[in-house]
């Protein structure tokens, strides 16, 4: 039973509401989800959005220009002393890294462009701490390293450990720099 004030949808308007629903949902399907999903572009809507590269699986494989290394450091920082160590990466080369120190230090894991100075500097992580374990990739070619700077009372020890694909380091302390030649662990 329904009540006499109530009035019932119009039939007509339930059957256009529900066309227009299909409509819009195969133009979507067809228009988009095809192109992104499945690589299948009927409308050409797929490559002029760029959807169809969503639908390539990605290759986890990466060839590197340069040869696997290994490295280990180590600094001593006395009091209010800083040192900085970058590794030269090119595009997406990976490294894995830790570092220790026996006492609290300032850090900052940041990368320069190369070629494009220092005003293009990234920072990625900052903090106080004791040590850090982790991976990079690096996203762009250039240095990428850590500033590290003793501000305690006691000297310091930074302990260093990578492996990864850059071909050399450069040091930057004491107002000056020198670049380090690690050659690539035996074939």
């Amino acid at each position: 039973m329904i009540p006499e004030n109530v009035k019932t949808p119009d039939p007509k308007k339930i059957i256009i509401a529900t066309v227009s629903a299909l409509v819009t949902a195969t133009t979507i399907t067809f228009a988009f989800i095809l192109p992104a999903e499945l690589g299948k572009d009927p409308l050409g809507t797929g490559q002029l959005f760029g959807l169809t590269a969503l639908s390539k699986p990605l290759n986890p494989f990466e060839a590197q220009a340069e040869g696997w290394r290994n490295d280990r450091v180590e600094f001593v920082l006395e009091p209010f002393q800083s040192v900085e160590y970058k590794y030269h990466l090119d595009l997406d080369a990976p490294i894995v890294f830790n570092w220790q120190t026996n006492g609290e230090v300032y850090y900052d894991m940041h990368a320069e462009p190369a070629g494009l100075g220092e005003e293009y500097v990234q920072s990625f992580e900052q903090g106080n701490g004791l040590s850090m374990n982790g991976a990079f990739h690096a996203p762009f070619s250039g240095i990428h390293g850590w500033f590290w700077e003793n501000r305690g009372l006691t000297t310091v020890t930074v302990k260093l450990n990578a492996s990864g694909f850059f071909f050399a380091s450069t040091v930057f302390r004491d107002g000056g720099d020198f670049e380090r030649q690690i050659p690539p662990n035996a074939q």
